[in-house]
């Protein structure tokens, strides 16, 4: 228009090579970003601005257009400090200091999410589930490669049970590839998250880990919980070394099982706390009775302490 000013939609198609349509359509684009104007010497035709005034047009349009976003911007985040100022004027106040109250999964969910968001250096957990779930290690593994990658200290430890689980295995192996540190125990006390040694995620109660946790800060509590996990961690197995024998000649998992046995532990507790099934709790129970000569439970507690696999009281 600018090159032929006399030609309307018919001529400009033409030389276009396209519809008039399509002309149209651009040309109602063009008025409005301000680009034609009508003319003042042909009542009814249109004539475009020139390129320099034109430039100007568009970019004062994007300042505005700018201008109006940096105000959208403003009022979302105002929006948004409202709303968590009410949200946090809903929470009931912890009773005690240091100790806040999660209640449900969805919760958790949220509190584990701005943890792992937040941490800086370390992660240490306690994950006495046993072996892990397919779909739970595919959900965890993109956190877990954007954690390593940040240079984050990742520290696990797991049931010795996971060793029968491939999968579990295979993820392990993973994480180790990628700087993540796995050792095993034959048992744990809980689960636990400590999270650059501020913070710890504890399940409220651990026969229903998703019905609520308590998020602990006090540094007393935290600096007793780190102690807890490093000791554990200093007589925990890398996942890659045999799980070796005492000089009982038992395995730490059949040590764990005659000391829970002479506790009077079931064997759904048993294979809880081992992370294994309830046939395989039964299993190794049976065995160590068939080593000890014994008939019934009670009798594996005397014989445990006679043959000193458990200290005399």
């Amino acid at each position: 228009m600018l090159a032929h000013p006399q030609d309307g939609v018919n001529a400009l198609a033409e030389r276009l090579g396209t519809t008039g349509t399509v002309v149209r359509q651009a040309l109602d684009t063009l008025s409005e970003l301000s680009l034609l104007r009508p003319s003042g010497e042909h009542e009814g035709m249109l004539r475009a601005v020139s390129p320099d005034i034109g430039m100007e047009i568009l970019m004062a349009r994007q300042q505005a257009e700018l201008a109006a976003q940096q105000l959208r911007i403003e009022a979302s985040r105002a929006a948004a400090a409202q709303l968590i100022a009410e949200y946090a004027d809903l929470r009931p106040a912890s009773m005690h200091p240091g100790v806040e109250q999660l209640i449900g999964i969805d919760q958790i969910r949220d509190c584990l999410t701005r943890l792992t968001r937040d941490v800086r250096e370390e992660v240490m957990t306690f994950a006495p589930a046993g072996a892990q779930k397919p779909e739970h290690i595919e959900a965890a593994q993109p956190l877990d490669r954007a954690l390593l990658e940040r240079g984050v200290r990742m520290r696990t430890v797991y049931l010795d049970s996971v060793r029968n689980s491939p999968h579990t295995v295979a993820y392990v192996n993973w994480l180790a590839e990628l700087g993540g540190h796995v050792r095993t125990v034959p048992s744990l006390p809980t689960r636990m998250i400590v999270v650059d040694r501020t913070t710890a995620v504890i399940p409220v109660s651990s026969d229903d880990t998703a019905a609520g946790a308590v998020v602990l800060t006090g540094q007393g509590t935290l600096t007793a919980l780190c102690a807890l996990f490093e000791h554990i961690w200093d007589v925990a197995q890398p996942l890659g070394n045999a799980v070796g024998v005492n000089d009982k000649g038992l395995s730490a998992q059949e040590q764990s099982v005659i000391e829970l046995l002479a506790k009077g532990c079931t064997d759904e507790v048993i294979a809880k706390r081992l992370g294994v099934s309830p046939r395989t709790a039964r299993r190794l129970a049976s065995d160590l009775m068939e080593r000890l000569g014994a008939r019934s439970r009670f009798e594996a507690g005397v014989r445990s302490v006679q043959q000193g696999w458990l200290p005399a009281r």
